[in-house]
């Protein structure tokens, strides 16, 4: 399918729909708890219905409704699936799952689509081998599909994470199930919010995990989960691409269901419109004082129910995104409608994703007229007023079938003349398939074609 955009002027307020992060993360956990839990509010989107699927092939009774899943858990012992677990799309299903099919006394087949049998999992074959599993690439490749023979047992490993965090999250979701301790050396941790993230829910489930210094893991062997009730933060990922459709368009929009204090490491993109020029403020109930400044008053951020983001000159910056691979290609949109040049760097695992992000944001904004510097690890941006950057136009585009650089080129079709026409749109029921819906609630012009 085909999405057209055409420029446009947006205004209003939009409910972010919840976090897929979380979402997979409570569907693991419940999965393997004791007991029944309740997840209110989960992003339905096919990477979360991926882990339903996924965790319903391990033993888990999932029932969804509208607005809550319930999930009867299967007591920290995974069954022998019936059938190849297909993780769809979903990296972060992918790791967890590996991780949770090495509990069990049995062989399990993962798999997923063209993209997901094209991202490395090596570094974690290795550690749950080390850990007393079977792990083999079917390929040997180090890629699905994937088989998994178990169970784990514990014990020493060292884990290379500057590939991807998922690593990392899936040995602390399901080493606590291990009949015996682990230790995990870490080198090279990127994307440490959402490590936080997964602490998170482990702490809240008082898992003990003693975390020194996110160096080194010891996680005692023999815990359990239990169940739950739980309501999913908004999606800070999702609510990029309308905080920076906001700021090139220099429109006012409000993003509501946000938690300011939420361990995902995209809400760090609202600090990175302001330092461009964007003005960004809470949005608090009415009874809490006015104060627009988001770092000196904490009690306000606690009482904030969103963001309003007001756009405006945009100025280039340079951004270390180790830490928020997700915001490159929406904030390499940004910065080709700011004046001067904008470094996007540290980041190469953003080549690592659903396609190689970098590559392909040069080469679709190039299109556009952009003035775009391919790094090893990044993006030059040269914006507005620069000597080679003229003005962005409208163009046929490639959104090669991934969610986000989709969703970025939509974005940068609402800030130019004529319309914009992007392929392979439909990829957008990855993670937020209410996207065009919510675009348009605020004022854009675009719509799927077939």
């Amino acid at each position: 399918m085909r999405l057209v955009i055409n420029k446009s002027r947006l205004s209003g307020s939009v409910e972010i729909p919840g976090s897929k992060s979380h979402t997979i993360r409570a569907t693991a956990i419940a999965s393997l708890a004791d007991g029944c839990s309740t997840i209110r509010k989960p992003l339905t989107a096919s990477d979360t219905l991926a882990a339903v699927n996924a965790y319903s092939l391990l033993g888990a009774d999932i029932t969804r409704f509208d607005d809550c899943w319930n999930i009867c858990g299967i007591g920290g012992c995974p069954k022998i699936p019936e059938n190849i677990v297909d993780v769809g799309n979903s990296g972060t299903t992918l790791y967890i799952a590996i991780g949770s099919a090495a509990l069990i006394d049995g062989t399990s087949v993962l798999t997923g689509d063209d993209q997901i049998r094209r991202r490395p999992a090596q570094p974690l074959i290795d550690a749950l081998n080390e850990l007393g599993a079977t792990v083999e690439s079917t390929r040997a490749n180090g890629m699905a599909p994937i088989i998994v023979r178990g169970p784990m047992r514990g014990g020493e490993i060292i884990l290379d994470g500057s590939k991807t965090s998922q690593y990392l999250t899936s040995l602390l979701i399901n080493c606590p199930l291990a009949r015996q301790d682990t230790k995990i050396r870490i080198r090279n941790l990127i994307e440490k919010p959402y490590i936080e993230m997964t602490l998170r829910w482990l702490e809240e489930q008082k898992i003990e995990i003693d975390n020194r210094d996110f160096v080194e893991f010891r996680i005692p062997g023999g815990q359990s989960y239990k169940a739950f009730d739980k309501a999913i933060p908004a999606d800070w990922s999702s609510a990029t691409f309308f905080m920076c459709a906001a700021a090139i368009t220099k429109s006012e929009l409000e993003m509501l269901g946000l938690d300011i204090n939420d361990t995902q490491g995209d809400r760090a993109v609202a600090e990175m419109l302001r330092e461009m020029g964007a003005k960004v403020e809470p949005i608090i109930p009415e009874d809490i004082s006015p104060n627009s400044d988001l770092q000196t008053q904490p009690s306000r951020i606690d009482n904030c129910v969103g963001l309003r983001i007001v756009g405006s000159e945009l100025n280039g910056a340079e951004f270390d995104l180790s830490d928020t691979p997700d915001a490159l290609p929406a904030l390499a949109v940004t910065a080709c409608f700011a004046e001067g040049e904008t470094r996007l760097v540290n980041v190469p695992q953003a080549r690592l994703k659903e396609t190689d992000r970098i590559s392909v944001m040069r080469e679709e904004l190039t299109k556009m007229g952009a003035d775009v510097e391919e790094l090893p690890d990044g993006l030059v941006i040269r914006g507005r007023h620069s000597e080679s950057s003229g003005k962005l136009h409208a163009a046929e585009l490639n959104g090669h079938y991934d969610h986000r650089v989709i969703m970025a080129l939509a974005i940068a079709g609402l800030a130019v003349d004529g319309a914009t026409s992007i392929n392979t749109a439909e990829a957008l029921s990855v993670t937020f398939p209410t996207f065009v819906e919510l675009m348009r609630s605020v004022g854009a012009e675009m719509r799927m074609e077939q």
